[in-house]
Protein backbone atom coordinates (compact mmCIF):
# COMPACT_ATOMS: atom_id res chain seq x y z
CA UNK A 1 0.00 0.00 0.00
CA UNK A 2 1.54 3.33 -1.03
CA UNK A 3 1.24 6.44 1.10
CA UNK A 4 -1.02 8.02 -1.53
CA UNK A 5 -3.29 4.99 -1.45
CA UNK A 6 -3.53 5.27 2.32
CA UNK A 7 -4.64 8.89 1.96
CA UNK A 8 -7.22 7.89 -0.65
CA UNK A 9 -8.52 5.08 1.57
CA UNK A 10 -8.96 7.45 4.52
CA UNK A 11 -10.78 9.98 2.38
CA UNK A 12 -13.08 7.31 0.98
CA UNK A 13 -13.94 5.98 4.45
CA UNK A 14 -14.57 9.46 5.83
CA UNK A 15 -17.00 10.05 2.96
CA UNK A 16 -18.68 6.66 3.39
CA UNK A 17 -19.22 6.51 7.14
CA UNK A 18 -22.52 7.95 8.36
CA UNK A 19 -22.63 10.92 10.71
CA UNK A 20 -22.18 9.70 14.25
CA UNK A 21 -19.84 6.83 13.36
CA UNK A 22 -16.20 7.47 14.28
CA UNK A 23 -13.29 5.84 12.48
CA UNK A 24 -10.43 4.29 14.46
CA UNK A 25 -7.53 3.68 12.07
CA UNK A 26 -5.95 0.47 13.32
CA UNK A 27 -2.29 1.37 12.97
CA UNK A 28 -0.68 -1.47 14.93
CA UNK A 29 2.53 -2.80 13.35
CA UNK A 30 2.57 0.02 10.75
CA UNK A 31 5.33 2.64 10.61
CA UNK A 32 5.04 6.34 11.39
CA UNK A 33 5.11 7.21 7.68
CA UNK A 34 1.87 5.29 7.14
CA UNK A 35 0.23 6.90 10.16
CA UNK A 36 1.35 10.33 9.02
CA UNK A 37 -0.21 9.74 5.59
CA UNK A 38 -3.52 8.90 7.27
CA UNK A 39 -3.16 11.96 9.50
CA UNK A 40 -2.51 14.17 6.48
CA UNK A 41 -5.79 12.92 5.01
CA UNK A 42 -7.65 14.07 8.11
CA UNK A 43 -7.53 11.02 10.40
CA UNK A 44 -7.05 11.78 14.11
CA UNK A 45 -7.95 8.55 15.96
CA UNK A 46 -5.48 5.66 15.83
CA UNK A 47 -5.76 2.21 17.41
CA UNK A 48 -2.83 0.25 18.80
CA UNK A 49 -2.68 -3.19 20.40
CA UNK A 50 0.86 -3.36 21.77
CA UNK A 51 1.80 -1.32 24.81
CA UNK A 52 5.39 -0.87 23.65
CA UNK A 53 4.30 0.83 20.41
CA UNK A 54 2.10 3.55 21.88
CA UNK A 55 4.76 5.62 23.65
CA UNK A 56 7.13 6.01 20.68
CA UNK A 57 4.26 6.68 18.26
CA UNK A 58 2.75 9.21 20.66
CA UNK A 59 6.07 11.04 20.69
CA UNK A 60 6.54 10.92 16.92
CA UNK A 61 3.04 11.93 15.84
CA UNK A 62 1.29 15.32 16.19
CA UNK A 63 -0.09 15.91 19.66
CA UNK A 64 -3.73 16.20 18.59
CA UNK A 65 -3.81 12.47 17.77
CA UNK A 66 -6.21 10.45 19.94
CA UNK A 67 -4.75 7.05 20.85
CA UNK A 68 -7.00 4.07 21.49
CA UNK A 69 -5.85 0.72 22.87
CA UNK A 70 -7.79 -2.00 21.05
CA UNK A 71 -5.97 -5.26 21.75
CA UNK A 72 -6.12 -7.76 24.59
CA UNK A 73 -4.60 -5.93 27.55
CA UNK A 74 -2.56 -7.64 30.25
CA UNK A 75 -2.59 -6.13 33.72
CA UNK A 76 1.19 -5.75 33.75
CA UNK A 77 1.02 -3.51 30.66
CA UNK A 78 -1.60 -1.07 31.96
CA UNK A 79 0.92 1.33 33.49
CA UNK A 80 2.68 1.66 30.11
CA UNK A 81 -0.40 2.83 28.25
CA UNK A 82 -2.42 4.88 30.77
CA UNK A 83 -0.43 8.11 30.23
CA UNK A 84 -1.13 8.06 26.49
CA UNK A 85 -4.51 6.53 25.71
CA UNK A 86 -7.81 8.35 25.32
CA UNK A 87 -9.85 5.15 25.31
CA UNK A 88 -9.24 1.50 26.14
CA UNK A 89 -11.61 -0.72 24.15
CA UNK A 90 -10.71 -4.08 25.64
CA UNK A 91 -11.64 -4.19 29.33
CA UNK A 92 -12.68 -7.83 29.69
CA UNK A 93 -12.58 -8.56 33.44
CA UNK A 94 -13.27 -6.94 36.79
CA UNK A 95 -9.62 -7.45 37.72
CA UNK A 96 -8.44 -5.48 34.69
CA UNK A 97 -11.03 -2.77 35.35
CA UNK A 98 -9.71 -2.30 38.87
CA UNK A 99 -6.12 -2.33 37.63
CA UNK A 100 -6.82 0.49 35.17
CA UNK A 101 -8.53 2.47 37.94
CA UNK A 102 -5.47 2.03 40.18
CA UNK A 103 -3.01 3.07 37.47
CA UNK A 104 -5.13 6.03 36.38
CA UNK A 105 -5.23 7.21 40.00
CA UNK A 106 -1.46 6.83 40.17
CA UNK A 107 -1.12 8.90 37.00
CA UNK A 108 -3.51 11.56 38.29
CA UNK A 109 -6.04 11.19 35.50
CA UNK A 110 -9.35 9.61 34.55
CA UNK A 111 -9.21 6.91 31.88
CA UNK A 112 -12.11 6.23 29.53
CA UNK A 113 -12.83 2.55 28.86
CA UNK A 114 -15.24 0.24 27.06
CA UNK A 115 -16.53 -3.04 28.44
CA UNK A 116 -15.64 -5.82 26.00
CA UNK A 117 -18.54 -8.20 25.36
CA UNK A 118 -18.19 -11.84 24.37
CA UNK A 119 -20.80 -12.74 21.76
CA UNK A 120 -18.71 -14.57 19.15
CA UNK A 121 -18.65 -18.34 18.84
CA UNK A 122 -14.86 -18.54 19.16
CA UNK A 123 -13.73 -19.41 22.67
CA UNK A 124 -10.54 -17.44 22.06
CA UNK A 125 -12.48 -14.16 22.21
CA UNK A 126 -12.47 -12.36 25.56
CA UNK A 127 -15.17 -10.37 27.31
CA UNK A 128 -18.10 -10.02 29.67
CA UNK A 129 -21.58 -11.46 29.32
CA UNK A 130 -24.56 -9.13 29.71
CA UNK A 131 -25.22 -10.56 33.18
CA UNK A 132 -21.62 -9.87 34.20
CA UNK A 133 -21.94 -6.27 32.98
CA UNK A 134 -25.10 -5.82 34.99
CA UNK A 135 -23.39 -7.28 38.05
CA UNK A 136 -20.65 -4.65 37.86
CA UNK A 137 -23.31 -1.99 38.32
CA UNK A 138 -25.64 -3.87 40.66
CA UNK A 139 -22.82 -4.76 43.04
CA UNK A 140 -21.58 -1.18 43.23
CA UNK A 141 -18.27 -1.95 41.53
CA UNK A 142 -18.69 0.73 38.87
CA UNK A 143 -19.55 3.37 41.46
CA UNK A 144 -16.39 2.50 43.39
CA UNK A 145 -14.08 3.36 40.49
CA UNK A 146 -13.04 6.99 40.87
CA UNK A 147 -10.56 7.14 37.99
CA UNK A 148 -12.31 5.11 35.31
CA UNK A 149 -15.18 6.33 33.15
CA UNK A 150 -17.18 3.69 31.30
CA UNK A 151 -18.03 5.07 27.87
CA UNK A 152 -19.85 2.05 26.41
CA UNK A 153 -19.18 -1.39 25.01
CA UNK A 154 -16.99 -3.12 22.44
CA UNK A 155 -17.34 -6.46 20.73
CA UNK A 156 -16.17 -8.62 17.86
CA UNK A 157 -18.28 -10.90 15.71
CA UNK A 158 -17.38 -14.47 14.84
CA UNK A 159 -14.90 -14.72 11.97
CA UNK A 160 -17.34 -16.23 9.48
CA UNK A 161 -18.80 -15.66 6.02
CA UNK A 162 -22.29 -16.13 7.48
CA UNK A 163 -23.62 -12.56 7.40
CA UNK A 164 -26.78 -13.58 9.24
CA UNK A 165 -24.66 -14.70 12.19
CA UNK A 166 -22.63 -11.48 12.10
CA UNK A 167 -25.84 -9.43 12.08
CA UNK A 168 -27.12 -11.44 15.05
CA UNK A 169 -23.97 -10.93 17.09
CA UNK A 170 -23.70 -7.21 16.35
CA UNK A 171 -27.38 -6.83 17.17
CA UNK A 172 -26.69 -8.50 20.54
CA UNK A 173 -23.85 -6.06 21.26
CA UNK A 174 -25.99 -3.04 20.42
CA UNK A 175 -28.88 -4.45 22.44
CA UNK A 176 -26.62 -4.92 25.46
CA UNK A 177 -25.50 -1.30 25.17
CA UNK A 178 -29.12 -0.13 25.01
CA UNK A 179 -30.07 -2.22 28.05
CA UNK A 180 -27.14 -0.94 30.09
CA UNK A 181 -27.91 2.62 29.04
CA UNK A 182 -31.52 2.29 30.13
CA UNK A 183 -30.86 0.46 33.38
CA UNK A 184 -27.61 1.88 34.73
CA UNK A 185 -26.33 4.80 32.65
CA UNK A 186 -29.50 6.71 31.78
CA UNK A 187 -28.19 9.86 33.49
CA UNK A 188 -24.67 9.52 32.00
CA UNK A 189 -24.36 11.41 28.69
CA UNK A 190 -20.81 10.09 28.29
CA UNK A 191 -22.10 6.49 27.97
CA UNK A 192 -22.40 6.84 24.20
CA UNK A 193 -20.06 4.41 22.45
CA UNK A 194 -20.63 1.09 20.68
CA UNK A 195 -17.33 -0.06 19.14
CA UNK A 196 -17.91 -2.86 16.64
CA UNK A 197 -17.01 -3.49 13.03
CA UNK A 198 -13.66 -4.08 11.32
CA UNK A 199 -12.47 -4.11 7.71
CA UNK A 200 -14.44 -7.22 6.73
CA UNK A 201 -17.70 -6.48 8.54
CA UNK A 202 -17.97 -2.76 9.30
CA UNK A 203 -20.88 -2.23 6.91
CA UNK A 204 -22.91 -4.82 8.83
CA UNK A 205 -21.92 -3.11 12.09
CA UNK A 206 -23.20 0.19 10.71
CA UNK A 207 -26.53 -1.47 9.90
CA UNK A 208 -26.72 -2.73 13.48
CA UNK A 209 -26.01 0.60 15.15
CA UNK A 210 -22.30 0.93 15.78
CA UNK A 211 -20.92 4.34 16.70
CA UNK A 212 -17.24 3.45 16.17
CA UNK A 213 -15.50 1.17 13.66
CA UNK A 214 -11.95 -0.16 13.92
CA UNK A 215 -10.44 -0.45 10.44
CA UNK A 216 -6.87 -1.41 9.59
CA UNK A 217 -6.36 -3.54 6.49
CA UNK A 218 -8.76 -1.51 4.34
CA UNK A 219 -6.68 1.58 5.14
CA UNK A 220 -3.10 0.38 5.41
CA UNK A 221 -3.16 -2.99 3.65
CA UNK A 222 -1.06 -5.82 4.98
CA UNK A 223 2.29 -4.85 6.52
CA UNK A 224 4.65 -4.71 3.55
CA UNK A 225 6.86 -1.71 4.27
Amino acid sequence: MTLEQIKENITQLHNELPAGVKLVAVSKFHPIEALQAAYDAGQRIFGESRAQEIGPKHTAMPQDVEWHFIGHLQSNKVRQIVPYVSLIHSIDSERLLRCVDDEARRAGRTTDILLQLHVAREETKYGFTLDECRALADNGIIDSLANVRIRGVMGMATNTDDETEIHREFHAIRNTFDQLKASHFDTCPYFDTVSMGMSHDYRIAIDEGTTMVRIGTTIFGLREY
